[in-house]
């Protein structure tokens, strides 16, 4: 038999065989010493399993796993099963999560990954470069063509819109599709490199998928979804249909009330890493350890251990986002590696000489900081480096 296994955090240590026994039986079968010898045969298969309880760092930890045939193959059964009324019960956190390989065919996970997107940019052998519109609501499409084509002019590899920037009469997502593969199309003639530009998917969630493809049909290289307003379900389901042939971008909004407690709630690296790279992401938006809305650098780790370890479904970028800048990047390369995305939006465009020089010093950063060599001797040769780290400074 599979199982579903899960790992809980508790604050309170007292009793913790008996709690992690009342658990297991409470969100499966419901009792077991009240049942009589046949109930309790027919009953064994569904029941749940303590398999480890342990006390660390002044916490209790329980792990149970849970036959795979108590669930549906869905997102809402299995996070109901382990996690539902469970969520509710004082200071508990669910802290990870592993599905069974049988699970593989009904969650296949992302279909591009981080081979597939470096396939589609041409871009191998370092961390991607990720650029962000702003200041886009309440504009309109030209200027919204022109902040595309000043990144892009930089050299940048990919742009996703801003997460508020939904569907609007100023810049409508058919034209912003539109428009993206037009600047996107001119800027590979002229310099040989391809790059993508995510969308914010939006509207209601039935018309999602509908919606999608006319993006597609019009221009559409990839899809940003606020992945956490809408549900694991329908991220799933986007990533599922072929016709949904480009990747998809899963930003983080609305999972700070999730993640944000240390007491309860769902560990960030569960919900920001394993299970957005189970429903189909082929990226994964975070905040990174250096912002105002700083992760602590081990939690932001372990978002991307999960996102890129060795699997049964393929691996997925961590994108490490807020308070990015050039004078961070040694430091992102050290943290969190080749198979990352560098992501900045006022880093960009706050470069006194435009997003352009934003986007060429963030590459010139990086190519300093995979050559080993120090971000201030690299500034010596580059005018857009050095300006940038007299605007931010370097981060060690």
């Amino acid at each position: 038999m599979a199982y579903i296994t899960a790992t809980y955090q508790l604050t309170a240590r007292d009793r913790l065989e008996q709690r992690a026994e009342q658990l297991a039986l409470g969100l499966t079968v419901g009792s077991w010493t009240e049942l009589n010898h046949l109930e309790q045969q027919q009953l064994a298969s569904f029941k749940g399993e303590v398999v480890h309880t342990e006390e660390r760092d002044g916490k209790g930890y329980i792990t149970i796993r849970y036959p795979e045939h108590n669930v549906s193959r869905d997102f809402s059964a299995i996070l109901t099963t382990v996690f539902g009324k469970l969520s509710l019960d004082g200071e508990i956190k669910l802290t990870e999560l592993l599905l069974p390989d049988t699970f593989t065919s009904d969650f296949p996970g992302a279909k591009f990954g981080i081979e597939g997107v470096r396939s589609l940019i041409g871009v191998e052998d370092r961390p991607l470069l990720m650029s962000i519109f702003k200041g886009v609501i309440g504009r309109d499409l030209s200027f919204l063509r022109d902040q595309l084509e000043g990144q892009l002019a930089g050299g940048i590899d990919l742009v996703k819109d801003d997460e508020i920037l939904y569907d609007n009469p100023l810049t409508p997502t058919i034209d912003r599709a539109r428009i993206g593969r037009e600047v996107i199309d001119a800027h590979f003639h002229r310099t040989g490199k391809r790059a993508l530009y995510a969308i914010t998917l939006s509207g209601p969630v039935f018309t999602l998928k509908d919606q999608a493809k006319r993006l597609i049909d019009a221009g559409a290289t990839a899809f940003l979804l606020n992945t956490f307003t809408y549900g694991l379900d329908v991220l799933r389901e986007l990533a599922s249909d072929p016709e949904i042939n480009v990747p998809i971008f899963n930003h983080p909004a609305y999972s700070g009330a999730l993640i944000a407690s240390p007491n309860h709630g769902v560990a960030a690296p569960v919900l920001l890493g394993t299970l957005p790279r189970a429903a189909g992401a082929d990226l994964t938006l975070f905040p990174s350890p250096y912002g105002n809305v700083a992760l602590p650098k081990d939690v932001a780790r372990g978002i991307a251990v999960e996102a890129t370890r060795l699997g049964q479904t393929k691996s997925i970028f961590p994108v490490p986002s807020a308070g990015i800048h050039p004078g961070l990047v040694a430091q992102l390369v050290r943290d969190f590696g080749i198979d990352s995305v560098i992501n900045a939006g006022g880093g960009v465009h706050g470069h006194p000489q435009g997003a352009a020089a934003g986007v060429i010093a963030f590459r010139q950063a990086l190519d300093a900081a995979l050559a080993n060599e120090s971000l201030s001797a690299a500034a010596s040769r580059h005018e857009e480096l050095r300006i940038a780290l007299d605007a931010w400074g370097i981060k060690s």
